[in-house]
């Protein structure tokens, strides 16, 4: 199986940074797409951020500018640099992590990590 593990998570005070990693371990054959996306108490999950393979790059409007995502290929990890945050920042973010595996090669498969709180308050 695959596992998949953020941290970084935290308090900050509003204009501060803080950033998130997300680290895929297991059987692992190629990891595609890394995402990240946020949820916080009675709301859908939203997406955040995303980056392909090739170091593609995709934003939610509502973090453009302030959040960076990057990733390791040779260590199988993302990264969501954060900056400038928000009180609505705060929210319990996961990385959902594409992967072929070494036992089924022929697919994409999802995997989702436990989350990693991030609060925003003064």
């Amino acid at each position: 199986q695959v596992q998949v593990v953020e941290s970084g998570g935290g308090l900050v005070q509003p204009g501060g940074s803080l950033r998130l990693s997300c680290a895929a371990s297991g059987n692992i054959f190629n990891v595609h797409t890394i995402n990240w996306y946020r949820q916080t108490p009675g709301k859908q999950r939203e997406f955040v951020a995303k980056i392909t393979r090739s170091h593609d790059a995709y934003y939610a409007d509502s973090v453009k500018g302030r959040f960076t995502i990057s990733r390791d290929n040779a260590m199988n990890t993302g990264f969501l640099q954060m900056n400038s945050l928000k009180p609505d920042d705060t929210a319990n973010y996961y990385c959902k992590i594409e992967v072929q595996t070494d036992t089924e090669r022929g697919r994409v498969q999802d995997f989702w990590g436990q989350g990693t709180q991030v609060t925003v308050s003064s």
